[in-house]
């Protein structure tokens, strides 16, 4: 988990005019005093750190993606603002994963090898962290996950953490809250997105629940994120009856079959997975989304300064209320936002070479604790986050289907 922070102003400032000798190429691979032409984010005598940031930001993962880099960027600026690392700002360097695995796995590549960053947030999807992280985990560079929930995603290497909570733990409050409303509820209905090992692995929590509440699984419908066409699932499912059908996909995918589910007359209760779990869900289902029922592991209205400050910069900027992905997001710069600052007290990080400030920043974010807008967290000594509050919203449209917002089940 370590990456090249870039010069210091004082070193800079003092090799202006050598400015040949300061971009000696060497000197730029194995030291975070690196020179104007080699260091990322570097302009003119001023030294940034850059941290990468792998989101997606196109395909239909967008859509989650989109809400992942506005909290990065609020993070970036709310930090900076305050300092950055002792007086040096960070640089967020994007790289779009796209939607799939190779899409990560060049962005993986291109931030650690050619970007040179310090760390990486990200990716987007489970299904791309199984295959990118180990990219880093080669490398030995640190990765923090915002929204990588399916299960044995920290297991994956000594320098891959993350902030989002295992679907394992969050999935099942959502169940929990939906037979708190309806206590008639026995015949339960499941539908997954096969292609993704996300949905593969939330909905194995999903089922698990079902039947550890003593509830029906009538079936177990399959299909795939790139789908648009739900007519024969949601037929199948509808005439078996069910008081419940749970939902694992994707914004596009999930907030379809919602919606067609509506269409062709269900009327019962819904479940959506956590790769739901954004308003960007509103448009493809708009006022047919109303009701379902979303485990958050993140609430605007957790008291706390930082959650006050993020929630206040994100509605300034986008005129409503924060999504879990866009506080995750927030949540991970600044893991390494403040374990960077810690580590940069006890050995100044701008001495240190790269491969072992990557190192060191490493173990420092495993062994901080950081008072997020998520709440206070911590790692695991495997990188497993360690977070106490949990949530369940669900989706409140107006009639017109125009406008929406996640109203959270007390």
């Amino acid at each position: 988990m370590r990456n090249p922070a870039a010069l210091t102003t004082t070193f800079l400032a003092t090799c202006t005019i050598l400015l040949t000798a300061c971009g000696d190429a060497n000197r730029s691979n194995n030291s975070v005093n690196n020179s104007p032409n080699n260091t990322p984010g570097t302009t003119g005598t001023s030294a940034t750190i850059p941290i990468g940031i792998a989101f997606a930001q196109t395909s239909n993962v967008a859509l989650l993606g989109q809400e992942q880099v506005a909290g990065a960027k609020i993070a970036e600026k709310y930090f900076n603002d305050q300092g950055g690392i002792n007086g040096t700002p960070i640089k967020l360097v994007f790289q779009d994963t796209s939607g799939d695995e190779a899409g990560a796995i060049n962005a993986f590549q291109t931030l650690i090898n050619k970007d040179k960053v310090i760390g990486i947030v990200g990716p987007t999807l489970s299904q791309q962290a199984f295959s990118a992280d180990p990219v880093a985990e080669r490398a030995k560079v640190p990765v923090i996950g915002a929204s990588n929930t399916a299960n044995k995603i920290p297991e994956i290497g000594d320098y891959v953490a993350r902030v989002s909570a295992p679907v394992s733990i969050v999935a099942p409050n959502s169940v929990k809250a939906a037979l708190k409303q309806n206590p008639q509820i026995k015949k339960v209905a499941v539908l997954y997105a096969q292609n993704d090992a996300f949905s593969k692995s939330e909905t194995e929590i999903f089922q698990k629940t079902v039947k550890d509440q003593g509830l029906e699984l009538l079936t177990v419908q399959k299909f795939q994120t790139s789908d648009t066409d739900f007519q024969s699932q949601a037929t199948n499912t509808i005439n078996l009856k069910p008081d419940l059908i749970i939902i694992s996909g994707l914004a596009a995918d999930g907030g379809n079959l919602v919606r067609q589910l509506r269409e062709l007359g269900y009327k019962g209760s819904i479940v959506g997975g956590n790769g739901m779990n954004t308003s960007n869900i509103f448009p493809v289902c708009k006022a047919l989304c109303d009701g379902v029922l979303i485990a958050q592991a993140y609430s605007p209205e957790h008291p706390g300064e930082i959650n006050n400050v993020f929630r206040k910069a994100y509605v300034d900027q986008y005129k409503k209320e924060p999504p879990q992905f866009s506080a995750q997001a927030f949540a991970a710069v600044q893991v390494y936002v403040d374990a960077l600052q810690a580590l940069d007290k006890k050995s100044k990080i701008n001495k240190l070479a790269l491969p072992q400030l990557r190192t060191e920043l490493n173990r420092q974010i495993l062994a901080g604790k950081y008072n997020t807008p998520l709440g206070e967290i911590a790692f695991t000594p495997i990188g497993e986050v360690i977070q106490k509050d949990f949530y369940v919203a669900q989706i409140k449209m107006d009639k017109d289907g125009n406008k929406g917002k996640f109203s959270f089940v007390k």
